[in-house]
């Protein structure tokens, strides 16, 4: 018998800004949460108003995890200092694996004037955080998406559910990235890996995780199970399943670097300023 995983804890987003002024809804790390490992960071940035997201995020290094963007409507183009470049569309997903470093920027392109979509870091056990970086760029074609009876739609970016698999390949903690979309009133359930942090978060209507009804920008932490239950309310809602196994490792975070001891950090600094992340 399945064992439903239950809400334990709701994070409400928080109005913020980052890069160049781009305001969007921090989930965490706030004030009582710095990461849910291996977690290290959800944003949720979307506005119809170019002021709000223009800016961009200019230049910026990081070192010993992994960024994960998913858009959902706009544009972002990326740059590094190894040459490479790309865009992502609507409906696309990249995953970076930043590794030992680079520096790079994110900077959004117009859409209808929209911009819309989540940025997630992810931690890198201490065995990982020197591998080479490296890109995987998806279009919004590459990520299968599957409609279920009753009019439910599921998009897989990273690991499976609901029959398909999604295209992010050989990656550190086993993860899962899918994007549900529940008409009014509809149940869904999805199998979660047992061992592994699981978070749901609702960005559209309102929907049930477990035993709690999140609305919109609130996120799920669940407790132990092998199954994640999801039921919309009236009016229908879209969530994230996130989930991805915990490291259990120390955390020394710095900004953009995050690696196992304050030395690390001290070292990671150091190869920033004299160019050896360039």
């Amino acid at each position: 018998m399945s064992q439903i995983r239950q809400t334990i804890h709701v994070i409400p987003g928080q109005e913020t800004s980052d890069g160049a002024g781009v305001r969007m809804k921090r989930l965490f790390p706030v004030a009582g949460i710095v990461q849910i490992d291996p977690f290290l960071l959800f944003d949720e940035f979307g506005s119809d108003d170019p002021d709000a997201y223009i800016g961009g995020f200019p230049d910026h290094p990081h070192r010993g995890f992994e960024t994960v963007t998913y858009m959902l409507a706009g544009r972002m183009r990326h740059f590094d200092s190894r040459g490479n470049s790309g865009l992502l569309t609507a409906g696309g997903a990249q995953w970076m694996t930043a590794g030992r470093g680079l520096v790079h920027s994110e900077m959004p392109e117009q859409t209808d004037g929209l911009m819309r979509g989540f940025q997630i870091w992810v931690n890198l056990p201490a065995a990982e955080k020197m591998t080479p970086p490296r890109y995987q760029d998806y279009a919004p074609e590459e990520i299968p998406e599957v409609e279920l009876a009753g009019g439910i739609q599921v998009k897989v970016v990273a690991g499976k559910a609901a029959g398909i698999a999604g295209p992010v390949n050989g990656v550190s903690r086993q993860p899962l990235l899918v994007d549900v979309a529940l008409p009014a009133n509809a149940a869904w359930q999805c199998p979660v890996d047992p061992a592994a942090t699981v978070l749901v978060h609702v960005f559209e209507g309102e929907v049930a995780v477990g035993n709690e009804t999140l609305p919109a920008a609130h996120m799920a932490v669940t407790a132990e199970g092998d199954t994640i239950a999801l039921k919309a309310g009236a009016a229908g809602g879209r969530a994230l399943i996130l989930a991805a196994r915990p490291i259990g490792e120390p955390v020394a975070r710095a900004g953009p670097f995050v690696m196992n001891t304050r030395a690390e950090i001290e070292q990671a600094f150091m190869d920033y300023q004299s160019g050896r992340l360039a």
